[in-house]
């Protein structure tokens, strides 16, 4: 027989624990614990409601404030618009921004001479200053960081051959900037040491919009969120990020490239291009209910080119011949006839971006229009 020592020490163990010690002195040591956890989640409490306070201030701001939202194919002059809000309501450039136009303003000259040079060629025109033209069609001119001087006296011969000045006559049959022109009769002030571009020269130059940019502005303590995205079709993609929450959308056509084609596709008609885009646009789902506004921009240089170029290159049904207010209105007619939904109305403006005084009695009317639109809304819903 097992002894009862032997039976107890093979008794199987049970579950229970027991405990060591004065229960009365870990009892302090729990509530200590139990105060330092309540004071760290007290600490996260207060840095989650911090955090919901300002994302909730965020959504204020956001409801309150006016997203507009500028579409257009490339070169129709959004981001010459998008500057002159910044003239207009922030009290223009910094000397830092304006220096920073600079090096733009300088390759805008290069790049122009070079193409009318490039064209000469292409179109069978004599150039009688072979050597300028050599000169500026060199490899290490494709980019400047700077206008030289003797690049500049090349420039000038150039700018002064009948054979460059042919070739300018003839820029609807190649590409060319807008700014050719002011630039080369302004190049020797915009060469100098001491150069630093004014409000019209930042206007006037044209630098390539990549993603979208933004300009934040207030009018009467209404705030304005203005976003400017490229216009090529290489960035159009990227055009559906800034869709939400659009309030207005400023679709710019440049009414003077009738007779022009794209940078990008040499062989589509800037304005068909223009009309296909602001089809698509106009009877988006995301626009159903927001303010669509139309900007027939360079007014100015469509008003020159009438006399010279007839509308009917384009559009063969079009009978006005250089008259300017029959040709604005046909153009208004052909836009506004891509809009599906007869209840929703296009608010359309004929702009000069480059002009200030023009663009700011255009944006007036547009942020009344706007306000009214806003509220509108808002009465609907409640």
């Amino acid at each position: 027989r097992q002894s009862h020592r032997e039976r107890r020490q093979r008794r199987p163990r049970t579950g229970r624990v027991e405990v060591t010690g004065n229960l009365s002195e870990s009892a302090p040591a729990i509530s200590k614990t139990k105060g330092i956890m309540g004071c760290k989640q007290s600490a996260e409490q207060s840095r989650n409601d911090e955090i919901e306070r300002q994302l909730h201030a965020e959504k204020l701001k956001y409801d309150a404030e006016i997203k507009l939202l500028l579409l257009g194919s490339g070169e129709s002059g959004k981001s010459t618009i998008a500057k002159q809000m910044k003239v207009i309501h922030l009290n223009g450039f910094s000397p830092q921004e304006r220096s920073g136009f600079k090096l733009a303003i300088h390759n805008n000259v290069v790049t122009c001479i070079r193409a009318l040079v490039r064209a000469t060629v292409d179109l069978g025109i004599e150039v009688h200053a072979e050597a300028s033209a050599e000169f500026v069609m060199r490899p290490e001119y494709e980019v400047v960081q700077a206008l030289p001087a003797d690049l500049v006296q090349h420039v000038k011969a150039l700018w002064a051959d009948a054979g460059i000045k042919a070739a300018f006559n003839r820029a609807s049959e190649f590409q060319l900037l807008d700014c050719a022109e002011f630039f080369f009769e302004n190049i020797d002030r915009i060469s100098a040491e001491d150069f630093v571009p004014t409000e019209k020269d930042i206007l006037a130059c044209r630098t390539k919009t990549t993603g979208a940019t933004e300009v934040d502005f207030t009018v009467n303590k209404t705030h304005f969120r203005l976003v400017d995205v490229g216009g090529q079709r290489s960035e159009r993609k990227k055009w559906v990020a800034c869709f939400p929450d659009v309030t207005a959308v400023i679709f710019v056509v440049a009414m003077s490239e009738y007779d022009l084609k794209l940078y990008e596709d040499n062989s589509t008609n800037r304005m068909f291009e223009s009309l296909k885009l602001f089809k698509e646009i106009c009877n988006n789902k995301y626009f159903s209910n927001t303010a669509m506004i139309l900007f027939f921009n360079k007014s100015d240089l469509f008003k020159q080119k009438l006399s010279k170029v007839d509308l009917s290159v384009c559009f063969p049904d079009y009978k006005g011949g250089d008259n300017y207010d029959a040709a604005c209105s046909f153009l208004q007619e052909k836009f506004l006839s891509l809009n599906e939904n007869p209840s929703k109305p296009v608010y359309c403006h004929f702009t000069c971006a480059t002009d200030t005084q023009n663009v700011t009695v255009v944006f007036n009317m547009v942020k009344d229009i706007i306000i009214r639109e806003v509220f509108s809304h808002q009465t609907n819903e409640s």
